[in-house]
């Protein structure tokens, strides 16, 4: 055998070895369709509001090697054509700029995005593809959040200090977006079914409804209230009417959130402030349990999922806003813009079972505000909240306003912040301060 062939030989021998004692490559991440990340940004572009929307290419913004800081996103200034097709509309109540974006949330097709601005009284209707406004409508007061019916028949409103629950009547297709007078709600006067007021110094002392939640079958709006309880809705009846209420006593105070898995609905409270200073809860309500003909008060009643209770003596010490489920339902992640962390729920045994933090080298003080979940479910995405928060009046206090990439790990049970696109806005500055304050934001696939 000629010494050439016998090194071939040991070499191939020895290539073999190599690939045997090789570890076995991990599972590989699920493959991303295309989707987009909606990002808004409450602060100011000009004197009078306007405020702006980011929208990244998600499977780009969300991968390694620094990608979501040198991601550069697509961005629209609602001080532009949105503020002029504002002021077009003579039959408004106050004809102002619409001010402050704060929630963004799409109809079932993804054809349309729904933006709430919450100084102002403005929903605005977007074409999602060509990012043209297509319709706003001043709806009187203020908007804390405007949710879109999985059935694209309406869109629900929360004037928050108007305290109605007000509803767009919405044909997509031909772009028609109408308010239904006739079926707004006023949760500040009259009684509930029990003949209870609804608004009643001890047991619901402040109805300005903060978030409703939406049932997937279009029927149910479940609305937090500021002050403490929360009603629940029949969205779908004109005027709409109360079927179910709870008062301070079972849910407490400024919940923000709510999201539903099958027959179950999940909801927050304890939006840091002088309602609720040192603690935030998640309550579970079971929506089988709920008579749309009428339920005495307090009833089906919400199992506390569990309290977190900040340092006693501490305002703001604890902030729980945003909420969201993994991949398929299976965990359930509570963000505390205060603590910079994620509770994990396992929503099988309604047991809190992770809590991780998101603080760390890429920011000391993310803030994590809202959050969305890519189409696979490998990435979850956070609002991080800046120094200088446009809304709330509480400690949603961030040092790096952005966008933050959320790594999800071991099936939802625990997730690691792994990139921030950071966010800037000068305007309104005075000494070169970032001024951006990322809140709304939501997950479009495409």
């Amino acid at each position: 055998m000629s010494s050439y062939v016998l090194r071939l030989l040991v070499s191939a021998l020895l290539v073999a070895s190599l690939l045997t004692s090789a570890p076995a490559p991990g599972p590989a991440e699920p493959a991303e369709r295309p989707y987009e990340v909606w990002v808004l940004d409450q602060s100011d572009t000009r004197a009078d509001g306007g405020g702006r929307l980011f929208i990244y290419d998600g499977p780009r913004v969300s991968g390694g090697g620094g990608s979501a800081a040198r991601a550069v996103p697509e961005v629209v200034d609602f001080g532009g054509a949105v503020r002029d097709l504002a002021l077009s509309r003579p039959g408004s109540p106050t004809v102002q700029a619409p001010r402050r974006p704060h929630m963004v949330l799409f109809n079932a097709a993804g054809t349309h995005a729904v933006v709430a601005f919450v100084v102002t009284g403005h929903v605005l209707f977007l074409d999602t593809a060509t990012r043209a406004p297509l319709e706003i409508i001043d709806v009187g007061l203020q908007v804390h959040v405007a949710a879109p019916s999985p059935d694209e028949r309406f869109v629900l409103v929360a004037n928050q200090n108007g305290k109605l629950l007000q509803r767009i009547n919405t044909d997509y297709a031909t772009n028609t977006f109408a308010l239904d007078d006739a079926a707004t709600l006023n949760l500040a006067v009259g009684v509930t079914p029990n003949g209870v007021p609804l608004q009643h110094p001890v047991l619901r002392p402040d109805n300005a409804p903060i978030y409703v939640a939406v049932t997937e079958d279009s029927r149910h709006g479940f609305v937090t209230l500021r002050g403490g309880g929360l009603l629940v809705v029949d969205i779908a009846a004109t005027p709409m009417r109360v079927v179910a209420e709870y008062d301070s006593t079972a849910i407490r105070p400024a919940g923000f959130a709510g999201v539903q898995l099958g027959s179950r609905m999940y909801v927050n409270s304890g939006t840091a402030g002088a309602a609720d200073p040192f603690g935030h809860d998640v309550y579970c309500i079971d929506m089988d349990a709920i008579d749309p003909a009428g339920n005495a008060p307090n009833l089906p009643a919400p199992a506390l999922v569990y309290r977190r209770v900040g340092s006693p003596g501490v305002p703001g010490d604890v902030d729980s806003h945003g909420i969201m489920l993994t991949k398929h339902g299976r965990y359930l992640w509570v963000a505390d813009r205060v603590q910079n962390d994620i509770t994990v729920v396992d929503t099988t045994t309604n047991a809190v079972v992770d809590l991780f933090s998101l603080a760390g080298a890429l920011s000391s003080d993310p803030a994590p505000d809202l959050l969305a979940l890519s189409p696979s479910g490998s990435r979850a995405f956070a609002a991080l909240r800046g120094p200088f928060p446009g809304s709330g009046g509480h400690a949603a206090f961030g040092g790096d306003p952005g966008l933050g990439v959320i790594r999800v790990e071991q099936g939802g049970r625990r997730g690691t912040l792994q990139a921030v696109a950071p966010l800037s806005n000068l305007f309104g500055s005075v000494n070169g301060e970032n001024r951006a304050d990322p809140h709304g934001i939501a997950v479009l696939a495409r």
